[in-house]
């Protein structure tokens, strides 16, 4: 089972509305968010939570304390935090699920995977080097490629951003309203994936389109 979860951004009001910090967004989604006690370890901020207080009609099925991490590194650093906390509690990489930002999701989708390859992701790519593994969990936000270029080709047409400016800019009022039903959505998947056995999940959640009419999403 999930025993770590950490949400990928770059701390600072700066950054908070970046398509970079997804992540972080969907956190603030989660409906006992406001119960978590969020101190400064780790390199980062870290909360923990009884597994059972997620699931009242059977608390005695799921023993244990879950861990939330948001680490302050800034992305190409996370391994630094995640990895910390991960030795100090003794997990393993499989037990950890993170949530992060995606380029090759269109806007509006969401995914559940397990390992694999980080698709260019530095904050993966650091947690891979940082814990000697790339076999993690992941929630994968789609924020889409600015113009279905690859990195280094240039961002928007006649703009001269890249990937990089890309995102770490904020996201539009039209993207915002696309994605907060797909955060919500994401909130209650990961919900769902601390409280059973993650790979029952796979099949279903390998690429979700949400539609705005789902923002409040039945039965999951």
């Amino acid at each position: 089972m999930i025993e770590l979860v950490t949400f990928l951004g770059n701390p600072g009001r700066e950054y908070s509305a970046n398509r970079h910090n997804a992540g972080f967004m969907l956190a603030e989604e989660l409906s006992f968010y406001n119960e978590l006690d969020w101190q400064k370890k780790y390199k980062g901020l870290y909360a923990a939570l009884e597994r059972s207080r997620l699931r009242n009609d059977a608390p005695a099925e799921l023993p244990g304390k879950l861990h939330f991490l948001k680490p302050l590194t800034f992305m190409n650093l996370v391994g630094q935090s995640v990895s910390q906390a991960a030795a100090f509690f003794k997990i393993k990489p499989e037990s950890i699920l993170t949530v992060h930002d995606e380029l090759e999701l269109p806007l509006g989708t969401i995914s559940l995977k397990f390992g694999g390859g980080l698709g260019g992701h530095n904050g993966l790519r650091s947690m891979k080097a940082d814990l000697g593994s790339a076999e993690f969990w992941r929630i994968r936000i789609g924020i889409g490629r600015p113009d279905h270029r690859l990195p280094g080709e240039g961002g928007p047409p006649g703009s001269g951003r890249g990937i990089v400016d890309w995102v770490l800019t904020n996201f539009s009022e039209a993207e915002l309203q696309r994605l907060g039903p797909v955060l919500k959505t994401g909130a209650d998947l990961l919900h769902r994936a601390l409280t059973c056995d993650p790979k029952t999940l796979l099949k279903e959640w390998a690429k979700k389109k949400i539609e705005l009419e789902e923002a409040e999403p039945d039965g999951i």
